[in-house]
């Protein structure tokens, strides 16, 4: 197990050395992201570049906010669980980050700390300190600037949730700025959605921000990259908040049904950080407490915390676009693996959102184009004992559960995160969404036979 400090530079008198550190026995991980001309290297350079191009230009705070996330995402994707975690899971990682107001971000230290612990399970200390001269302006403002002609900021993922959510905002007559990130094959998926709601509601060019920030493997020295990405939401807000923090006080939609944000264990082993939390309501709740006290004015919200996937895709404004294309969305957990084992990458048809997208689109329209490597769930019984169908077999254990032990989702909700930000009636709706889209997958898995093989 090691101890990991990283970095985020700007210029050589960013750097710091290891006598500086605060763990002197950590290993230093240096990401340097200004480039020779005093500007955002790479991926940021071009976030910032993109979103002027569609004139918004955002604050410094949102800056700052950019380059936390950049050292979240390298620590949490070239960091290995196996090998640096004294568990194989909890990693502890230092983040030094350059930032325009130290005094404003020093008080969010602790808030920060939380919310990172709270996402990937990790033992995070955050250390803010002043910007170099050369770098106390990163988001230049252009001679002449047009307002830019946006009402909210909306992730955009390519998956099936934000393709609804993208359909419903203009279908309402917003004006979205719609912000995505792109690592691997999530790019095509984006492009398709955009392309399939741009015919209908015009060219979404002009509104859609398309980030690519990621760092190569080998950047920590002698370390694996890691793939559970459990802290990988952080940059997603992030992008969506710095574009906000442009902006006039928007809203900033996060769409995601209920039963996914909540994300409930469905085994009693996969309790913390073993279950991803991207959405998670406490966690969103942090987001916006963050927001307000930095002084960025966008309210964070999922519109569609209390409704399953089956019934966000029923309730579509645009029956037929979104009967016609969401099989061309994405969901799969593991997508890009059947690549890894020669084969296209496509879904496995068996991992949680697999599955949950399978039974919302049973529910919706009664039948499913999307190609599934697993094709019939119920073309022969299911080997209980192989992990591919560990999450069938929890379904269905959690279907029998909630039918014997009544009102027990009431309490189920509860384990994921606190949800002592939202009222007893809000409380209630998340537990009603939970049990409403067990029933939803149950109904999918009437038949399937799961036994020891």
């Amino acid at each position: 197990m090691r101890h990991h400090s990283i970095v985020v530079a700007l210029g050589a008198s960013g750097r710091l050395n290891k006598n500086e550190l605060h763990d002197q026995s950590s290993q230093l991980t240096e990401l340097q992201l200004l480039d020779s001309k005093g500007r955002l290297d790479g991926g940021l350079g071009m976030i910032l570049h993109e979103l002027g191009d569609r004139h918004v230009v955002p604050s410094e705070i949102g800056v700052d906010l950019l380059l936390l996330a950049a050292g979240v995402t390298a620590a949490d994707t070239r960091i290995s669980r196996s090998s640096e975690a004294q568990d194989s899971w909890t990693r502890e990682v230092d983040l030094y980050v350059p930032v325009s107001d130290p005094g404003l971000w020093s008080k969010q230290k602790l808030h920060v700390e939380r919310m990172l612990r709270f996402l990937s399970g990790d033992r995070w200390r955050v250390y803010f300190r002043d910007r170099p001269a050369v770098a106390k302006i990163l988001a230049k403002t252009p001679p002449e600037l047009m307002k830019p002609d946006f009402d909210c900021v909306s992730l955009f993922s390519g998956g099936m949730d934000s393709f609804v959510g993208a359909i419903d905002l203009l279908a309402s007559g917003k004006k979205p700025l719609f912000i995505s990130h792109y690592w691997d094959i999530s790019t095509s998926s984006q492009n398709i959605c955009a392309t399939r709601i741009g015919a209908v509601y015009g060219d979404l060019g002009p509104r859609h921000v398309r980030a690519r920030l990621g760092f190569a493997n080998g950047i920590v020295d002698g370390v694996d990259q890691e793939t559970t990405t459990r802290a990988r939401s952080f940059l997603f807000i992030a992008l969506a908040a710095l574009a906000a923090s442009g902006l006039d006080d928007v809203g900033l939609i996060v769409p995601e049904n209920g039963l996914i944000a909540l994300n409930v264990p469905l085994d009693p082993l996969r309790l913390g950080a073993w279950s991803t939390r991207t959405t998670h309501p406490f966690y969103l709740a942090r987001w916006q407490e963050l927001l307000g006290e930095l002084g960025i004015k966008a309210t964070v919200a999922n519109p569609y915390r209390f409704k399953t996937k089956g019934q966000m895709l029923k309730e579509c404004a645009n029956q037929k676009l979104v009967r016609d294309f969401a099989y061309e969305t994405i969901s799969c957990s593991s997508i890009a693996k059947a690549r890894w084992r020669g084969r296209a990458p496509g879904h496995c048809g068996h991992c949680t959102p697999c599955l949950i997208r399978r039974a919302a689109m049973l529910e919706a329209f009664g039948g499913d184009q999307t190609t599934y490597t697993l094709a019939d769930l119920r073309a022969q019984p299911l080997n209980a004992r192989a992990r591919q169908n560990e999450h069938i077999r929890s379904f269905q254990l959690m279907g029998a559960r909630l039918h014997t032990e009544g009102d027990i989702e009431k309490l189920l909700v509860h384990k994921p995160g606190p949800l002592t930000d939202y009222s007893s009636a809000e409380q209630a709706d998340y537990a009603t969404v939970f049990r409403d889209g067990i029933k939803e997958v149950g109904r999918l898995l009437v038949g399937v036979v799961v036994r020891p093989g």
